[in-house]
């Protein structure tokens, strides 16, 4: 669990498509990462980090906060005024079948799996971008796949469950290995309908 995190369970998971919705924002999703990657910071902290404006800032950590998802932190507080935030959980996660039963839930789903995309996106020209500046192990173990295969929805459920218990896994393997740097790990399963 990351510095100052309030609550011990590591995944938020969302019910209401209002929360999903005040989430998928763009840039609510960019602060509640960058809080959750380097843990509790001021609204002028985040503003200077990700080149934003800091009223803009602070109004969206005020949305997030109210939407259950940041709270004030006195970690690392320096003055009794000074507004830190902080990640309530490590991780967002939603179900599709029950989003789905309302137009406004499919529509919540829909915004954040595009800002998943889009945080991809970013992401891969990130790192086309610092070739040069990596270590030549990290450009080789990096990259992206895709398969297409069949599989029952069963064995999809299980795919999940063993990625994530693996995934916990290795972070507690490597949270001391100096070595470790922060990495982003996006993971798609999705069945495929006959295309036209």
């Amino acid at each position: 669990m990351l510095p100052g995190m309030t609550d011990p369970r590591q995944e938020r998971r969302v019910s209401d498509p209002a929360d999903l919705k005040a989430v998928a924002h763009p840039l609510r999703v960019r602060l509640l990462a960058a809080l959750r990657e380097h843990g509790p910071a001021t609204a002028t902290e985040l503003a200077r980090l990700l080149d934003t404006e800091s009223g803009s800032t602070s109004y969206h950590l005020r949305v997030l906060a109210r939407h259950g998802f940041v709270t004030e932190s006195a970690l690392g507080r320096r003055h009794p005024r000074e507004r830190r935030w902080a990640a309530v959980h490590l991780t967002t996660g939603w179900s599709n079948t029950e989003l789905s039963a309302s137009d406004a839930g499919r529509q919540a789903a829909a915004m954040m799996r595009r800002r998943q995309v889009e945080v991809l996106v970013g992401d891969v020209e990130h790192f086309e971008a610092h070739l040069d500046d990596l270590d030549p192990e990290w450009v080789e173990a990096a990259g992206i796949g895709d398969v297409v295969t069949r599989l029952s929805r069963s064995s999809v459920a299980e795919l999940w469950d063993r990625f994530y218990a693996h995934l916990d896994e290795l972070r507690a393997r490597d949270e001391a290995d100096p070595t470790a740097v922060t990495v982003s790990i996006v993971v798609a399963g999705f069945p495929r309908t006959e295309r036209r």
